[in-house]
Order: structure tokens, then sequence, then C-alpha cells
């Protein structure tokens, strides 16, 4: 294509979710009290671990990764999209959307391996556990960590690399609230075939390779659980892997919905639609998940609530 003579595009405008002023305004509340909660929640966990020496454990260790990716997950995100339910210019750079867009999809993917290195811990804590302070001490939790944030921004490359070599010229009206993969595609001025099954393939390579692993690991955990005699111990051991599932599901089912179906079968509201619950509704299920639906975790949190000055907000 002769791009000698087309101007090639510097901002988008982003159409949301909605072009009704009523519906903004109400988006606008619930979004904003959805965020409110995530922050709090989130916020929770981490002052609730950092302050709780018992809770000093890999598990909590990875869980306020969790907590922390999910406050940049959300906040990268939602409060742009909130202000632009009440602004009236819904526009975005282009280079804003490339670090937003790149952002995301780093934060995304470091969330799957973080989630397969939570799978892990808890096949070592309940098949090994004699060995478990060693195998998963201080400074290998750390190295791991690091390597799995370092991952997930090294990995989103790949995305951006083959989303933007793409010319966008003339048409600027993003189908979406934020810089997405598939809506990015719909505006490139040339054939975008190549990329999207470039996209599609790192796509299930990305989330298939730690669903797999979770899979495995879960796997051993549940034969291991089978072999204890009590059934009061087998509760026990399954309620602090039942919050981790819960977690996997939710993400993983979204996303691979999201960039595992079929590309024919791909619409803008749907798209919006899963995009609405990875970004925003997920970062707020996952420390309710954590603290409320499994037993023992609610029980740690509560005891470490009343050790420090949050405890007088919880009651």
């Amino acid at each position: 294509m002769d791009r000698g003579n087309q101007t090639m595009v510097t901002e988008f405008i982003l159409l949301g979710l909605s072009a009704q002023p009523e519906t903004q305004v109400i988006l606008f509340v619930i979004f904003l009290i959805v965020y409110m909660i995530t922050l709090v929640g989130n916020i929770l966990i981490l002052t609730v671990v950092i302050i709780d020496h018992h809770l000093h454990t890999p598990m909590y260790f990875f869980l306020c990764n969790l907590a922390f990716l999910d406050i940049c997950y959300s906040s990268m995100n939602v409060p742009n999209m909130i202000i632009n339910f009440l602004s009236e210019k819904k526009t975005i750079s282009f280079s804003a959307c490339v670090a937003q867009m790149y952002i995301s999809l780093s934060l995304g993917e470091t969330e799957c391996i973080l989630l397969a290195v939570m799978a892990y811990d808890r096949y070592v804590a309940i098949c090994n556990p004699l060995r478990y302070t060693v195998i998963m001490n201080r400074s290998i939790c750390i190295k791991i960590a690091v390597i799995t944030w370092i991952s997930g921004f090294f990995l989103a490359v790949v995305h951006i690399a083959f989303t933007f070599q793409l010319p966008f010229c003339g048409h600027n009206q993003l189908n979406h609230f934020l810089c997405e993969v598939p809506a990015m595609l719909r505006l490139a001025c040339a054939d975008t075939t190549i990329n999207e099954i470039v996209i599609f393939v790192v796509g299930v390579i990305i989330l298939m390779t730690p669903v797999s692993f979770i899979l495995v690991s879960y796997i051993h955990v549940i034969r291991a659980i089978l072999k204890i005699s009590s059934a009061d111990g087998r509760q026990k051991t399954f309620s602090t892997c039942a919050s981790h599932l819960t977690a996997v599901t939710l993400f993983f089912g979204s996303a691979m919905f999201m960039y595992m179906r079929p590309r024919s079968s791909f619409t803008a509201e749907v798209d919006k639609r899963a995009t609405v619950f990875y970004v925003v509704i997920i970062p707020m299920l996952n420390p309710l998940i954590y603290t409320l639906r499994n037993k023992e975790v609610k029980g740690v949190v509560k005891q470490g609530m009343g050790k420090n000055p949050f405890s007088t907000i919880l009651g």
C-alpha cells in the first residue's frame, strides 16, 4: 500500500462503552465504586501481610505480589476510563496508546506466570512439606518473583512489535475504552492476517503453558490430599488451594475467551465486555476471593487485622 499520500494517525478517539450521556454517568459511578473497592481490598492485603510477621510465608509473599499487580493493572486502565465517561474529548495519543497497551499486556502476562508460581508453591507445600522451607526459602522466592515480573514485561514486546509495525492511517475511531490488540488491528490500513496468526499463537503459548503447569501441579496436589486419612485434614488442606483455583479459573477463562477464540467470532461489543471483566472485575474479586472464600485465609487475615490500626475500620 502506498503510504506517501496518507496521513498517519497521531491520536485515537475512544468510543468507550456507551454514547448515551445518562448511561455514561451511571457507568462512571459504578466503575468508580469498583475501582475504590479494588484499591482498598488489595491495599489491605498488602498492609496486613507486611505488618503481621506470622504471614511472612511464601504463600502470602506471592499473594502480595498478586495484590500489588492488581493495583497496578487496575490503576493503569480504570482511572482514564472513568475520566472519559465524563469527558467530551475522549482521545489518547499514539504514544500513550502504545504505552498503555504495553504495560497492560506486561501486567496481564506477569499475572499468568504468577498464578502458575502460586500453584507450584501449593504443590511444594502439600506434596513436599518437610522440604518446603528449604525449596521455597526467602532468596528463592525473591528470585522467582523478579523473574516473573521481568518475563511478563519481556513477553509483551512480541504483541507490541507485531501490532504497531502496522500502518495506522485515516480512520482513528477506536471502538473500545482502551488500547487493546484486537481493536487496534481493526484500524490498521494493511492486511493483518499474519499479525492475527502470530498474536494468536503467542497468546496460546503464553496462556496454555501456565495453565498446563497449574493442571499438573494440582493433579499431584489432589493425589496428595486424597492420601490424607482425616476428613478434616483433607478439607483444611484443600481450602488453602480453593481460593487460588477460583482466581485461576476466572483469570484464564476470561483471557482464553478473549485471545483464543476464532477471529471470525470477534465483535467490538463482545470484546469490550470481556475486557471489562478481566481489567476491572477480576482485580476487585481477587482480594475478596482470597479473604472471604477461603476460611483459613480469612481467619489469618482477621487475626492480622486485630494487630493493626485497620481493625477499627473492619470492626
